[in-house]
């Protein structure tokens, strides 16, 4: 069942990213109340969730609850190869280097597949310093979730992709399984234009029938810079694709109160309108 507002009334939303910390949370009234974090450079994450603790008005009078979004590598392991108790070990040797981390899972059951995730160990320390209920999300698990659902609209195949922070998610589905998925590096626009191309290309899809759709950061902004990188990527995209789609938080989720806050990331929102 979606985790909606009346649910969730009590808990704290907080979301990590590389460089990035931002909190949500229901008010009395049943909206959802969004604060990004100004991150000092030069300290941890976890210093930086520290002090915020200390300053933030919108982190007091804490409920004991939180869920945390982790926007980390992930490692996709099907269901059928799983072992709990092995699951460190494959993470750290797809990923040796967060060889510290702690390391959690989330199941996604319509896709069968485990997600590994890790987390700073420091920075987890700090969250079970403040909550007594820790619930660790990787961030892709509700926009996977999310748009697992719209691959089944139309008979074409669709490819997906999560534009932010930077970075560029791309994925898509076959047979109730992901037929692909990674992350790539995207600090241009140039860059993302190149992998969606790339793995376009790479999964054979047909130019003229099969569909894109994207969806992120840069869609929502109203910025002119990133008005200007949205017009170049979906410009360059419809030079060699037929069927450019860009989602709108907006109508995809019914005009949900979370899609009209500025600077709210598409996870974020996902997981508050569909939940996981």
């Amino acid at each position: 069942m979606p985790d909606t507002v009346n649910k969730i009334r009590h808990r704290m939303t907080i979301r990590v990213g590389h460089s990035t910390l931002s909190f949500a949370k229901p008010n009395d009234e049943g909206n959802v109340l969004f604060e990004p974090y100004v991150v000092k450079s030069g300290i941890s994450i976890a210093a930086n969730l520290r002090e915020a603790f200390k300053t933030s008005e919108f982190l007091k009078d804490l409920s004991g609850r939180a869920r945390v979004l982790v926007d980390s590598d992930t490692l996709l392991v099907p269901m059928s190869h799983f072992d709990e108790m092995k699951a460190g070990d494959l993470f750290f040797h797809s990923f040796p280097q967060y060889s510290q981390n702690h390391v959690f899972f989330n199941v996604m059951q319509e896709v069968s597949t485990v997600v590994l995730s890790s987390i700073n160990k420091d920075l987890k320390l700090v969250l079970d310093d403040h909550f007594e209920d820790v619930r660790l999300v990787p961030a892709m698990t509700p926009v996977w979730g999310h748009l697992y659902q719209r691959n089944f609209t139309g008979g074409n195949q669709k490819l997906f992709a999560y534009v932010h922070e930077h970075k560029i998610d791309i994925f898509c589905f076959q047979q109730n399984r992901f037929k692909f998925c990674n992350s790539y590096d995207a600090k241009h626009v140039k860059d993302a234009v190149y992998y969606l191309l790339y793995v376009w290309n790479l999964l054979q899809f047909d130019a003229q029938n099969d569909e894109l759709h994207l969806v992120g950061d840069i869609f929502q902004s109203d910025s002119a810079s990133m008005q200007e990188d949205r017009e170049t990527l979906l410009g360059e995209l419809r030079r060699f694709l037929q069927k450019v789609y860009v989602v709108n938080p907006s109508a995809d989720f019914n005009r949900a109160q979370v899609t009209s806050i500025k600077n709210m990331p598409y996870d974020m929102q996902t997981i508050f309108v569909k939940g996981r």
